[in-house]
């Protein structure tokens, strides 16, 4: 198994990075945050897991460790490949996926491209016992409460997000990640800033 991978980042693309090691180049598939972090020409390295399928050999990779660890928990669950289970990483920060799955936030969850209501209610109820509590708390502090968007202008911002196509559980996570580095943001800054992250 292929648990760490350190090496030069040859190329970033839209779901994966190609990362030079030993004069092989991997292609490791990454959730959005990953991608965002990794630079042409630059070391990077990733804690990874290695899936073998019949019909292919998939690296995955990651920039922390929580985000392997909400990986593994997702993946635990019948009926959710890595591809989901990365696309659920991508949508919206580990805090918030984190908070929704121990919220029991269906609506969140169903959100999230290729993401069923009943798929969603199956990582609930399997899952939600599992996660561990100080994941839902963004990296600035505060409770699994933290990642929900609960003010005013956090509400109007993404009901104003949603209206221009955006998906949900993107908008929410990312409103959300705003808001718990600085709760005092107007709805007009909060939109602004969540422009510039969400293309």
């Amino acid at each position: 198994m292929i648990a760490y991978l350190s090496g030069t980042v040859r190329e970033v693309r839209e779901h994966s990075a190609v990362v030079v090691a030993g004069g092989v180049g991997y292609e490791v598939q990454c959730p959005v945050s990953t991608l965002g972090k990794l630079t042409v020409g630059e070391t990077a390295e990733l804690n990874t897991r290695f899936i073998v399928r019949e019909d292919a050999q998939l690296l995955f990779g990651f920039h922390d460790a929580d985000s392997v660890r909400v990986f593994d928990l997702l993946t635990s669950v019948s009926g959710v490949g890595p591809k989901l289970a990365l696309a659920l990483l991508s949508a919206m920060p580990v805090s918030a996926l984190a908070a929704g799955l121990l919220g029991g936030d269906v609506k969140l969850l169903s959100s999230v491209s290729g993401v069923g209501k009943k798929t969603a209610e199956r990582l609930v109820l399997e899952l939600q016992g599992k996660i561990p509590e100080h994941l839902a708390a963004p990296a600035t502090g505060g409770g699994a409460k933290a990642a929900r968007v609960t003010s005013t202008a956090g509400r109007d911002a993404v009901d104003a997000l949603l209206a221009l196509g955006f998906r949900e559980a993107q908008v929410r996570g990312v409103v959300a990640e705003l808001l718990s580095s600085d709760p005092d943001l107007s709805a007009d800054s909060l939109i602004r800033k969540s422009l510039g992250k969400l293309r």
